[in-house]
């Protein structure tokens, strides 16, 4: 359970970016989705509005294929929250990740985090001190293209988020259907 501290519960919302596209001669920053990225993204977004995940904030890399994963998820949303397009969060590690996030508003209670592995996926693991069923074994396993992971917390701000101190509360990971 997460404990009850000082301040709103707060989530913390990670998107990996959906599946890209490997074509020749293009730097990786500059990728695309791929067919099935293009189909997981809208999933995403349909999955965080059936799970009541809609975010105050989003932070995404600027790496393409996070920003198409995020073009794509939100349009599932009636109004986007705004989003704030992050260099850093491109081949983060834990630290710069943090960074990041404590750089956030008190005002916003759920944060959305889009970007890549293996920096998401070691975040998640970096904060969770604890899940819900088995979501924090579900991440060690694999934190698949797509994957949604929400991390819950109680604090008056950002920069309370600490190693240990979230609880996983769940573990999405959506696709879309082929046509």
């Amino acid at each position: 359970m997460i404990a009850r501290g000082p301040g709103p519960l707060r989530r913390l919302v990670v998107l990996r970016h959906a599946k890209s596209a490997w074509p020749e001669g293009v730097r990786d920053h500059l990728r695309p989705l791929a067919p099935r990225g293009r189909r997981d993204a809208p999933a995403a977004g349909r999955a965080l509005v059936e799970a009541d995940l809609l975010p105050d904030l989003a932070l995404c890399s600027t790496a393409v294929r996070a920003r198409q994963t995020w073009e794509l998820a939100s349009a599932q949303w009636g109004t986007p929250p705004p989003v704030r397009l992050a260099p850093d969060l491109y081949a983060a590690d834990v630290p710069d990740l943090l960074a990041a996030v404590h750089d956030v508003s008190p005002e916003v209670e759920t944060l959305l985090l889009v970007g890549h592995n293996p920096g998401l996926e070691e975040l998640v693991l970096t904060l969770a001190g604890d899940s819900l069923d088995d979501a924090l074994d579900e991440v060690r396993v694999k934190f698949p293209t797509s994957a949604i992971a929400v991390l819950a917390w109680h604090g008056t701000a950002w920069q309370g988020l600490t190693p240990g101190t979230a609880l996983l509360t769940s573990m999405i990971v959506p696709r879309g259907k082929k046509k």
